[in-house]
């Protein structure tokens, strides 16, 4: 079984040949703004529209907890958003990563990287505002994905990069 590889880097442009999908947890609520879906509206603004869009409707739709929503931002690129996360902000209910909801969640960029022979890059998620725990967020990555023969790359933000 293969592991996870550790990079630093920009997870909204993974440099690699083939197929990608990028992977991150979004929260549940409507709200898209901080921690790493700035950076990826800057380099592809159709996640945040689509995600937009589904909150707008989310009275006909699946929004919510564990929802993901798959979009296609290049030919061989494509971004999971996942819902993995209740709230913006750590208070009496605790963080507001769930991990029960990013482990569902998983299991559909994994099957859509399986179909399409893709690998998945992705920055530490929900470790940022969401308040997680990567040695929590960690596991759920490897047996969702690495488990299944799927190449990921987990990105950490260069120092100073924007």
């Amino acid at each position: 079984m293969s592991q996870i590889t550790y990079v630093r880097g920009d997870a909204t442009a993974p440099s690699v040949k083939g197929v990608k999908v990028i992977v991150h947890v979004c929260n549940g609520i409507g709200g898209w703004g901080k921690g790493f879906v700035p950076a990826l509206s800057r380099r592809r603004p159709e996640p945040e529209k689509a995600y937009r869009a589904r909150h707008r409707e989310r009275a006909t739709n699946d929004f919510g907890l564990a929802a993901v929503q798959l979009v296609q931002v290049e030919p061989d690129v494509w971004v999971a958003s996942m819902a993995g996360r209740r709230g913006v902000r750590t208070g009496s209910k605790g963080v507001p990563v769930r991990y029960e909801a990013m482990d569902a969640a998983l299991d559909r960029p994994a099957s859509e990287a399986a179909a399409r022979g893709a690998c998945v890059h992705l920055p530490r998620t929900g470790c940022g505002l969401a308040g997680g725990k990567w040695s929590l967020v960690e596991p759920l990555v490897l047996g969702r994905l690495v488990e299944r023969g799927i190449a990921v790359t987990v990105h950490d933000h260069a120092e100073g990069a924007k």
